[in-house]
C-alpha cells in the first residue's frame, strides 16, 4: 500500500478513501487488534473523515489525501490516551503531536496508535503488557523496537506508512527486521512538540515507509522548524551541502577488526552483498576504524544518557515502579547511580569522540553500515533481555549522540529467508541526500517490496534534483576544468564534479592577454551562431560560493550560463572589456582543445 500507487488509485477511481478505511478496519479485526494496536481511532469517525476528504475540491493542497497512517503510542493525538506501552500512565491528550497535525492538514488518515517498547526503552519489541509483536517473515523472530507496532502496521499493509521515535536506533532496527525504509532525520529536523520524550536531546521523530521515496515525502510534510520546541532547529547556508549526490562518492566500511557480528555470517554475506551493490552505483570503498563510534555508542546505556529516561518519568517511575516492564524500570532506576560529575566527564568524552569521528567524514561522504549485526529470536531475547538488546544497538546507538542522519534500508535477504538491511549515514542535515542514494541502492538490491510479491521498479524513484542540497551548480570553462591550474579552488572547497556539457551555439570563446595561469573569457552573444563551447558543471557548497567569487579577478565575473540542455547554472563570463585584442578560440570549442593545440 505505498504512497503512489494508492495516489494512483485515487486519482483513476479505482478506490476510494471510504472503501480503504473500511477494508482497514475489516483486516484490523480479522487479524486482532492485539499486538499491533494500543488504541485504534473509532473507525466511524475515520469514514467521516474520508467522506470529508472525498468532497474537498482542491486536492492540490492535500499531498497526503486519503493516506493511511500510524504513530507510536508515545505521540499526543487529542482525545486518545498516551500510553507509551504503560497503562498505569495512561493519560488523554488534550492537543495533537505537532509532526502528527502536519500530517492530518495533509490530507492522511490516522488509524490509531501502536504498540512499543514501554517508554521507547528498547530495540526488541518485547517489553510491552500489550503483546509481543514479530517479524513478518518469521513469528519466532522479534519485530525489533521501540517502535515495533509502527513498522508491523507498515509491513503487513494495514497503513502506507507509519512514525516511530528513534533514540537509539529505534526507528531503524525495526524496518530491518521487516523490510522496510526506516528514516532517522536530523536532531530537530522534524518537531518533537507533542511527544512523550524518552531523551529529550536525543529523541527523533522517524518515519516507516515501504520505499525511499514514500518516505522522503512524508519526511518533506512533517520537516518544519517548531519554535515551541527548543530543540527545534534549522540547517545553516551550506549545512548538510551533499555535492556527493550528483557526482561518484565516497562510502566508509569498517575495518576487518571493528566489524562485528557476533557469529552470524549470513548477516556478513548480505552486508558484504551490499558493499558490492554500493560499488556498482558508482561508490568508491574507504575503509576506516569504526572504533570511535562504537565508543560513542556504549555511552548512550552505559553513560550517564540513560538518567534522561529517568527525568522523563521522574516520579512515575519511583512510584510506580511496580507497573513497569521489569527490564524497563531496571534500566530507569539504574539511572540513578549516576552524578552529575559523571554527566560533565560524558560530554567531555563525546565531545573527544565527535572530532575523532569528524575527521572520518572527511574521507568519507556517507557510511554504509549494517543496521544490526544480527536477529534473535523472541525466546532468546527474552532470556537475555539487556545483553542482547546491546548487541542490535552496535551499529545504531552512535547516531544521534554524534549528531547524524540515517536511513535503513532492506538488502537482500539472508540464506535463511529472514531479513536483513543496511543504513546509510551522514552528517546533520544530508537527509535528502542520503534518502537519493538509499532509494538507488534499494532498488539494486531487492527486487519486490518487503515480504509482497510487489515489484519494488513499478514506483517510483526519488527524482534527481537540479542542484544537490545546498549546493550551487557552476559551470567553468578553463583554468577551474579537472587537471588544470586552478582546480584546487573548487576542490578546496568541498565541490563536486557532476558532467561535462556545451553551451548553447550563442557564446564565443576568448583567449585572455596577460593572464597568469593564462584563462578563457566567454561571452555571451545573442544571435551567434556557433557550435556551443564545452565546460564542466561542478555542485558546489553554497556557504563557500562567497569566498570562491571574492577571489574571481576582473574582467572575469559569475553570472549565468545557458547550456545545450535548456537548463542553467551559475558560471564564469567575461565583461566586453576583456576581449578588445584578445585572440577568439570558439572555432575549437573548448579551453582543452585550445591547450592541446598549442602542445
Amino acid at each position: 500500500m505505498d504512497i503512489t500507487s494508492l495516489d494512483l488509485s485515487y486519482k483513476n477511481k479505482i478506490t476510494s478513501p471510504t472503501r480503504v478505511v473500511r477494508e482497514i478496519y475489516s483486516q484490523i479485526r480479522a487479524e486482532g487488534k492485539s499486538p499491533i494496536w494500543i488504541t485504534l481511532v473509532d473507525e466511524e469517525h475515520n469514514l467521516a473523515r474520508a467522506r470529508e476528504l472525498e468532497n474537498q475540491s482542491d486536492l492540490a493542497k492535500l499531498p497526503l489525501f486519503g493516506i493511511p497512517f500510524a504513530v507510536k503510542d508515545n505521540f499526543d493525538v487529542a482525545g486518545l490516551p498516551t500510553t507509551a506501552a504503560c497503562p498505569a500512565y495512561s493519560r488523554i491528550a488534550n492537543e495533537m503531536a505537532a509532526a502528527v497535525q502536519r500530517l492530518l492538514d495533509a490530507g492522511a488518515i490516522l488509524i490509531g496508535k501502536t504498540n512499543m517498547d514501554q517508554f521507547a526503552t528498547g530495540l526488541v519489541g518485547t517489553r510491552t503488557p500489550c503483546g509481543i509483536c514479530s517479524s513478518v517473515f518469521d513469528e519466532q523472530f522479534i519485530s525489533g523496537g521501540s517502535s515495533s507496532g509502527s513498522a508491523v502496521a507498515v509491513a503487513k499493509g494495514l497503513v502506507s506508512f507509519s512514525l516511530g521515535t528513534d533514540t537509539a536506533g529505534s526507528g531503524r532496527v525495526p524496518a530491518a527486521f521487516n523490510q522496510l525504509v526506516g528514516m532517522k532525520p536530523t536532531r530537530g529536523l522534524v518537531s518533537t512538540t507533542g511527544l512523550l520524550p524518552a531523551c529529550r536531546t536525543l529523541d527523533c521523530v522517524s518515519v516507516f515507509a515501504e520505499t525511499c521515496a514514500d518516505a522522503a515525502r512524508v519526511l518533506s510534510i512533517i520537516a518544519n522548524f517548531d519554535a515551541s520546541d527548543p530543540y527545534s532547529r534549522k540547517a545553516n547556508p551550506g549545512e548538510g551541502a551533499t555535492p556527493w549526490v550528483a557526482s561518484r562518492f565516497r562510502f566508509g566500511v569498517p575495518t576487518e577488526d571493528t566489524l562485528e557480528f557476533f557469529g552470524d555470517q549470513q548477516a556478513r554475506a548480505s552486508y558484504d552483498k551490499a558493499i558490492e551493490a554500493m560499488t556498482r552505483l558508482g561508490g568508491e570503498l574507504v575503509r576506516f576504524n569504526y572504533e570511535p563510534f562504537r565508543s560513542a555508542a556504549n555511552l548512550l546505556y552505559s553513560g550517564p544518557w540513560v538518567a534522561e529516561r529517568l527525568a522523563a518519568l521522574h516520579d512515575f517511575a519511583f512510584e510506580h515502579a511496580d507497573a513497569m516492564d521489569p527490564t524497563v524500570a531496571k534500566i530507569v532506576s539504574g539511572a540513578q547511580r549516576f552524578s552529575a560529575v559523571d554527566a560533565f566527564l560524558a560530554e567531555y568524552r563525546l565531545r573527544e569522540l565527535r572530532r575523532s569521528t569528524e575527521a572520518i567524514f572527511d574521507s568519507v561522504d556517507i557510511l554504509l553500515l549494517p543496521t544490526t549485526p544480527t536477529i534473535y529470536t523472541i525466546a532468546e531475547v527474552q532470556a537475555a533481555p539487556i545483553e542482547l538488546n546491546t548487541n542490535l544497538g552496535y551499529y545504531t546507538n552512535f547516531v544521534n549522540l554524534l549528531d547524524l542522519a540515517a536511513v535503513a534500508i532492506p538488502s537482500s535477504l539472508r540464506e535463511d529467508g529472514l531479513p536483513f538491511g543496511v543504513s546509510l549515514i551522514g552528517r546533520a542535515f544530508t537527509d535528502n541526500g542520503l534518502l537519493a542514494i538509499a532509494d538507488k541502492l534499494h532498488r539494486e538490491q531487492v527486487l519486490t517490496i518487503g515480504g509482497s510479491e510487489r515489484l519494488l521498479a513499478q514506483t517510483p524513484a526519488i527524482s534527481a534534483s537540479p542542484a544537490p542540497n545546498a549546493c550551487i551548480l557552476l559551470a567553468v570553462v578553463g583554468a577551474h576544468l579537472s587537471g588544470q591550474p586552478l582546480n584546487w579552488q573548487l576542490t578546496t572547497r568541498k565541490a563536486r564534479f557532476v558532467r561535462t556539457v556545451r553551451t548553447l551555439p550563442s557564446y564565443q570563446l576568448y583567449v585572455l592577454p596577460n593572464s597568469t595561469p593564462a584563462k578563457p573569457g566567454l561571452v555571451y552573444a545573442p544571435g551567434f551562431a556557433g557550435f556551443g563551447i564545452e565546460l564542466e558543471v561542478w555542485a558546489m557548497p553554497e556557504d563557500t560560493v562567497g569566498t570562491f567569487l571574492n577571489g574571481i579577478p576582473a574582467p572575469l565575473s559569475l553570472g549565468t550560463v545557458h547550456l545545450e540542455d535548456d537548463t542553467s547554472v551559475k558560471g564564469f563570463l567575461c565583461e566586453p572589456s576583456g576581449i578588445v585584442g584578445a585572440e577568439e578560440i570558439t572555432h575549437l570549442g573548448g579551453w582543452r582543445a585550445y591547450l592541446e593545440g598549442k602542445r
